[in-house]
């Protein structure tokens, strides 16, 4: 007979199993195993009934391994971190539970790290995805006020920046216009917080319906760590970037050179969709190439019109040195790192050296 105490013993509290959850994420970004996450919950109010709760505990431990870890999630709740497990093998753990819980009624949903963020996010439909629940640990680290804060300066900045840059913006439209045919404003779509689709703005700066392949094979050559094919410097002073894209306009080259081109993203700040300061929002083809780590860097904030990569790398540093400047600004992110990050900002726009 299993005592009933031990069994309680061997199930985390909520706060530490979300935070077991986070190391276990991580710890597969870096083994690239699989990991998998079980959430049941009792029905029809079986929580209240003392009775029906050892029996559901004790059928919990009796059909996991020693290995997976238990913890609470809500009051009716308990998850399951099952590291090194697949799909294969998360199904075959809620059916064995499923199957041996007697009269108790549950609700089962997994999830598997990273194959189930992956599959959400490439989705064809347009909806927004579901990564519950691999996602639990994200509300363990919510400050709401700050994010208050955040967008508080997100709608005050974007404001100044239209009224500020609208005489420029309005001469850059007209130039667009006149010399080239096709829209004024691109639009593309490309991944937001938590993988959301949305609508990024551009001024034009590439003639109209052009295919995109070279900018598909520099993305692949880039994020798989083929340097050596892309870099437009020398060994001591890389460039990671086309210098030379037939598809450019000549007014492009002018509002690349300059970051004029993104300024229409302060509409996309405007409605919420972006902020002032962010990691830059991915294209789909672009998270196709992606590891699992770098997921991380569009999931937990939302993206933004500059930040670190921007200001402390450019085109000089590859794309996982660009991811771990955006993972460290997630890690580090303060209202203050934001202020430091657009006054660094202003200095890059004035002095260019990196863009194109």
């Amino acid at each position: 007979m299993i005592d009933s105490r031990f069994i309680e013993k061997n199930i985390l509290p909520k706060q530490h199993f979300l935070d077991r959850l986070r190391v276990e994420k991580r710890r597969a970004d870096r083994s690239k195993s699989p990991l998998s996450v079980i959430l049941l919950s009792l029905q029809n109010g079986a929580a209240s009934d003392p009775r029906l709760t050892q029996e559901f505990l004790k059928s919990i431990h009796e059909n996991t391994r020693e290995t997976d870890i238990k913890g609470w999630v809500d009051h009716d709740s308990i998850g399951l971190i099952l590291p090194d497990t697949d799909e294969g093998g998360v199904r075959h753990c809620r059916e064995k539970i499923a199957d041996r819980n007697g009269d108790i009624k549950l609700s089962i949903i997994t999830g598997t790290y990273p194959n189930h963020l992956f599959e959400q996010l490439l989705a064809e439909e347009q909806g927004d995805p579901d990564f519950f629940p691999l996602n639990l640990d994200e509300s363990a680290k919510i400050d709401r006020f700050q994010i208050t804060l955040k967008r508080v300066m997100d709608i005050a900045g974007s404001l100044v920046g239209l009224m500020l840059f609208s005489p420029l913006m309005f001469v850059t439209a007209i130039a667009i216009k006149v010399t080239s045919s096709g829209p004024i404003i691109f639009k593309q779509f490309r991944f937001g917080k938590k993988g959301i689709h949305f609508a990024f703005y551009k001024f034009r700066s590439m003639q109209s319906n052009v295919d995109d392949q070279i900018h598909r094979e520099y993305v692949t050559n880039l994020i798989n760590g083929d340097l050596e094919k892309i870099n437009q410097g020398d060994e001591g002073t890389p460039f990671y970037k086309m210098k030379s894209d037939p598809r450019v306009t000549p007014v492009g080259r002018i509002i690349r050179k300059t970051s004029i081109d993104e300024l229409p993203q302060f509409l996309n700040v405007l409605k919420g969709e972006m902020s002032l300061v962010g990691p830059r929002p991915p294209i789909p083809y672009e998270v196709e190439k992606y590891e699992p780590w770098h997921l991380r860097r569009i999931l937990e904030v939302k993206p933004g019109i500059t930040g670190l990569w921007q200001v402390d790398g450019r085109s000089t540093t590859s794309f996982d040195d660009m991811v771990r400047l955006d993972l460290r600004y997630v890690q580090n992110w303060s209202l203050w790192l934001d202020i430091k990050i657009l006054l660094k900002t202003v200095k890059v726009l004035l002095l260019p050296k990196g863009a194109l």
